[in-house]
Parts: C-alpha cells; structure tokens; sequence
C-alpha cells in the first residue's frame, strides 16, 4: 500500500510539470521524468517522444503553438505490478488565445535513488463528451 509521503510525493511530480513546462524551465524535468522517459503524444498528433531530448526539442518547435499555462486535476493513484505506480490525472491547457483544451494524463511512475519520477506517459485530448 502506497504511504502518505509517497502519495504528496507522486503528486507533487505531476503538479510540478505544469509549473517548469510554462517557464520552459527544460532543466527541471529531470525531477519529474528519467532521462529515456517514453513520452506519448500520438493522439495529439506528436507521435512517441524519446527521452528528456525529444520532449524539450518537440515543445520548442511548437513555440508559440505551445499552450500559455498547464494545470492538472483530479489525480487518481492506483499500485501496480513491479513497484510501480499508475497515475491517471486531468489536465487543462489555455492557448494564448483564450481557448482551453482538456485530456487526460496517463503516467507510469517507478521509485528510485532520486525518489518518484514519471516513466512513461501517455497524452490523451478529450475532443468529445461522453466518450470512453
């Protein structure tokens, strides 16, 4: 059973995503991610991401495209197989625009030396309402 502390630990990983990724605060995501993170963004239209690199160089060349502000909600932990900790979590992009999209977070977290970090994580838009 997952302890209080690693419960605020796990979340904190994924609330601390939203806050480095608006500043492009590239440096910081060793905190939240290993370094060969799988990092999913195929249902937005991203493919698969290799590793720390291949995120920070696929959220610089969206640039402007890139939303103003990243916010997580509704964080749910469930134990699995191995060590590891599944994390399903909302999240909410606002574009410079005004507009806002929503999905959700599907993250593979494991323990380590440096503590709790996401090892794979998979982006899914939601687009239409009340659909699986």
């Amino acid at each position: 059973m997952l302890s209080t502390e690693d419960r605020f630990a796990i979340e904190d990983v994924i609330n601390l995503h939203g806050h480095l990724t608006d500043r492009g605060d590239f440096a910081g995501m060793p905190d939240l991610f290993i370094e060969d993170v799988t990092y999913d963004v195929t249902a937005l239209g991203g493919g698969v991401l290799a590793g720390l690199a291949g995120a920070r160089d696929a959220a610089l060349a969206l640039g402007e495209a890139n939303p103003l502000a990243h916010h997580v909600t509704n964080i749910v932990l469930d134990e699995a197989p191995g060590g590891t900790v599944q994390a399903l979590s909302k999240y909410l992009g606002v574009m410079t625009d005004g507009s806002v999209a929503s999905g959700t977070y599907e993250d593979t977290l494991r323990h380590g030396d440096d503590g709790w970090r996401i090892t794979h994580r998979v982006v899914r838009p939601r687009r239409v309402p009340l659909q699986p």
